[in-house]
């Protein structure tokens, strides 16, 4: 079955984006997605760059609101948001997810240490390996931080960046963090996003990578979601097809979507 819903997909009101949530939705609908969820970026205090990562929630209900009525007729359009998770900022996280009635909510890397690894700097003077565990030593000292989201977003979003990419990179070269991580999602029922942005990316892969997939659902984890990561609207599902294929390789006969923070199956 085709995948019809982009559950992580970006407009104006990320610093990344000056595509309009208006502009996305007509995309997807021309697309022929059935269902759309934008996920803009509030990443509070974003330090590597003059980009601002942050919307006033208030706004963006305002805004996006009025849109599940106009366009209920055409596409199921969710609330939602990636956050850009530090262990500082679990307080903020919490009233902000609590403060207004998201229909799905991501918790993503984009920090390590203050560095964000899509700018070379990140890599600079030290191996490309320890670059890539120190991203995920990040992510699972901020999954004991918080936990309160229901996807995490690409996993391994560094290795889009590294200056080999994927070549030296493998889930047996991490075994034993990323399984930490996997087991810790589980235990909190947080799914993992099979994120179609590495395809894009030149990875011939998803983030994260097909290994990745199949040790979680070894471990025992069922809930996935796919994510665009588009910013602009043209990438909308970008590569679901081949995702899906991908996840039902892994052992995946279904994934989710959310609304009001509920997951709901759907087939694959």
């Amino acid at each position: 079955m085709k995948i019809l819903s982009d559950y992580h997909v970006h407009s104006s009101f990320s610093g990344d984006s000056s595509v309009s949530p208006e502009a996305v939705i007509e995309q997807a609908i021309s697309h022929g997605l059935q269902h759309l969820c934008l996920t803009d970026h509030m990443d509070y205090d974003y330090t590597d760059g003059d980009v601002c990562f942050e919307f006033d929630p208030r706004e963006y209900f305002r805004r996006l609101q009025p849109l599940k009525e106009k366009y209920r007729d055409q596409i199921d359009l969710c609330i939602g948001v990636e956050l850009g998770l530090r262990p500082y900022l679990s307080g903020r996280h919490h009233s902000l997810i609590f403060s207004y009635p998201f229909d799905f909510v991501i918790g993503s890397i984009h920090l390590v240490n203050n560095r964000d690894p899509y700018f070379p700097s990140y890599f600079e003077g030290r191996d490309e390996s320890g670059a890539y565990l120190e991203y995920f030593q990040c992510a699972l000292q901020n999954l004991r931080a918080y936990s309160n989201f229901d996807t995490f977003g690409h996993l391994d979003y560094v290795v889009r960046y590294g200056p080999n990419q994927n070549r030296f990179y493998s889930y047996e070269r991490y075994r034993e963090i990323l399984d930490e991580i996997l087991r810790t999602l589980i235990r909190r029922d947080i799914g993992l996003e099979i994120n179609t942005g590495g395809y894009r990316h030149g990875l011939e892969e998803p983030n994260p990578c097909r290994e990745i997939i199949k040790r979680y659902r070894e471990l025992g984890g069922r809930i996935i979601t796919f994510g665009s990561d588009a910013h602009d609207p043209l990438f909308l599902g970008y590569q679901f097809d081949r995702a899906a294929a991908l996840a039902k390789e892994c052992g995946f006969t279904s994934y989710y979507i959310f609304r009001r923070r509920k997951p709901q199956e759907l087939p694959l």
